[in-house]
């Protein structure tokens, strides 16, 4: 008899503590996730792929392709890819002669390894914290795996925007994460080239 009259009070606290949740958000004590979205926008963000291996002769995540994206390890959705940008590894060297004492030059040490920068567009929900797809804020420093049908790639989010009402163009509307030096001289051979951070590359340049 006593164990009925327990679960009886524990019922009626229980409906009694939803009656005060229902209470004091209907008089806006409690703020529901509704009301902490904002708006609905279209975003843009970067996702940085450090170290990858690629022995082909292609990037393999091109501009206009859909790449899976999976969030924390957890499968999300499909994203149209509006950049891509492929580099080869460098390092540092001193600078005999010119302005600068260091120069970058391909590390030929690390031929088959590449940095990539991924832009992708998505529809979120924007809230006082920032940006939410798919149940997940997106932050720098998010971990991402990218998808396609013949790579998978982890990397992390180096960069997020929210675009303008009007769609998106081109990927020159979205400003790539790159350093400061516009122009980077890169030792190919016995020759020097300047080769543009900003520019696609669409090929992957192996050179033994």
């Amino acid at each position: 008899m006593k164990k009925h009259i327990l679960v009886d009070i524990l019922i009626v606290l229980l409906i009694l503590l939803a009656l005060g949740v229902g209470y004091f958000t209907y008089k806006h004590f409690r703020q529901t996730a509704d009301k902490q979205i904002e708006k609905t926008s279209k975003i843009a963000f970067q996702v940085f792929l450090r170290g990858v291996t690629i022995t082909g002769k292609e990037n393999p995540i091109k501009v206009g392709d859909k790449t899976f994206i999976s969030i924390r390890n957890v499968p999300y959705t499909d994203l149209k890819v509006i950049n891509s940008i492929i580099d080869t590894k460098k390092v540092i060297m001193p600078n005999p002669s010119g302005n600068t004492p260091f120069t970058l030059v391909q590390d030929f040490s690390q031929v088959f390894m590449y940095d990539i920068i991924v832009t992708v567009v998505d529809n979120a929900k924007i809230t006082k914290d920032g940006a939410v797809v798919g149940g997940n804020k997106i932050k720098m420093g998010l971990p991402i795996t990218l998808e396609g049908k013949n790579y998978k790639f982890n990397g992390t989010v180096s960069d997020v925007e929210i675009l303008p009402e009007t769609p998106v163009q081109s990927s020159s509307q979205v400003k790539p994460i790159v350093p400061s030096q516009q122009n980077i001289p890169v030792q190919v051979g016995s020759q020097t080239t300047q080769q543009s951070n900003t520019q696609l590359q669409p090929a992957v340049q192996v050179r033994k």
